[in-house]
């Protein structure tokens, strides 16, 4: 046990860093990027899966680093295919992503923190206590998790990626830029920056951060109500990060990346769901360019929130549409297995 406490994650070691360790050890340096490619590009979960390193090196490895991988505690299918794991960390914390499948697609939702400190009304994640951020790695291991799974039950590659689950990306900075760089690295997983969308509930510096970091991902807000009154009701965050304030960070953001912003809106039964609702969306669509995903409520124990009416559902999206706004309806994906957006919080831990 002593040794294991002064073994060092392997996976936080920089490419440099690891030339560096061999270097010492007397070691030929390319074996730094022979590690580096089994750890990043090939999503090796131990050292005894790099076959192309002596049994004499791979021991050594072994007597200076843990892997500090993440497992899959637990998953489920739902009737429409989608499967949500339960996934165990080091610290035995545990954090839920989900694979979706359709038609043209396969989507990862992975979750970026232990928790969530923003308490959303309507989110059941948002109801734990934050435990920790994730680190880099975790987040990584989530999407290659997830990648072998829509391989082995579907027979197809993972197609996108979205920060969705658990936690607030925009509050774990660091890690959350530094996972996406290990999967869009061509010496990680290669996956195209604009295959990959980060969803904030609205942290208007950390936003306009983003721009000057010059990010090249997809941007999603999640809004659910387009005036000030309602969004501080159901959104906390609402309070010190204003709808105008969002606006002019999205506005500096979209000058920058150019792609243009992803709305979220849950529509709640007689709470943002009427016509003079839309209209508030539509005005706010207007100061940036943007596209609206409405989404179907998934009821949650800890609120009394109802998803509304398909008729008003309808209506709602029709009077957007009338007005030149790109609307997409997002239909509930894993309710049965509690999968679906807002429901992600650990029910196999909390039993």
């Amino acid at each position: 046990m002593i040794l294991t406490e002064k073994k060092k994650n392997i996976r936080k070691l920089s490419a440099d860093q690891l030339q560096k360790f061999f270097v010492e050890k007397e070691e030929k340096p390319f074996r730094a990027k022979q590690v580096y490619e089994w750890i990043w590009s090939k999503s090796a979960t131990s050292f005894d899966e790099m076959t192309n390193l002596s049994l004499k090196t791979r021991e050594m490895l072994k007597e200076h680093f843990v892997f500090g991988d993440l497992s899959v505690d637990s998953f489920q299918v739902s009737g429409d295919r989608t499967i949500k794991s339960a996934f165990r960390l080091h610290d035995d914390n545990i954090v839920e992503g989900v694979l979706i499948p359709a038609e043209d697609r396969m989507t990862a939702c992975v979750s970026s923190q232990v928790g969530c400190s923003l308490s959303c009304k309507f989110c059941a994640t948002g109801y734990m206590e934050r435990m920790r951020n994730l680190e880099a790695g975790e987040i990584y291991d989530q999407v290659a998790a997830i990648r072998k799974q829509a391989e082995e039950h579907y027979g197809q590659p993972l197609t996108n990626i979205v920060y969705m689950g658990m936690g607030e990306p925009l509050l774990n900075y660091a890690n959350v830029m530094k996972s996406i760089e290990y999967i869009t690295s061509e010496k990680g997983l290669g996956m195209s920056p604009r295959r990959i969308t980060v969803s904030t509930a609205g942290i208007a510096k950390m936003i306009r951060k983003l721009a000057d970091d010059g990010v090249k991902f997809r941007l999603a807000l999640s809004l659910h109500a387009a005036n000030d009154r309602k969004r501080d009701q159901i959104m906390p965050i609402n309070e010190t990060n204003t709808l105008d304030a969002l606006a002019d960070a999205l506005q500096y953001f979209y000058s920058k990346n150019k792609n243009r912003i992803t709305l979220e809106y849950i529509v709640f039964n007689n709470f943002n769901d009427s016509l003079e609702d839309a209209e508030e969306l539509f005005r706010f669509t207007k100061r940036f360019p943007s596209k609206v995903n409405i989404i179907e409520y998934n009821p949650i124990e800890e609120a009394d929130f109802v998803n509304t009416g398909q008729d008003k559902l309808d209506r709602f999206a029709a009077y957007l549409e009338k007005k030149g706004v790109t609307v997409v309806v997002r239909r509930s994906r894993g309710k049965d297995i509690d999968a679906a957006c807002g429901q992600l919080a650990n029910k196999k831990q909390k039993d």
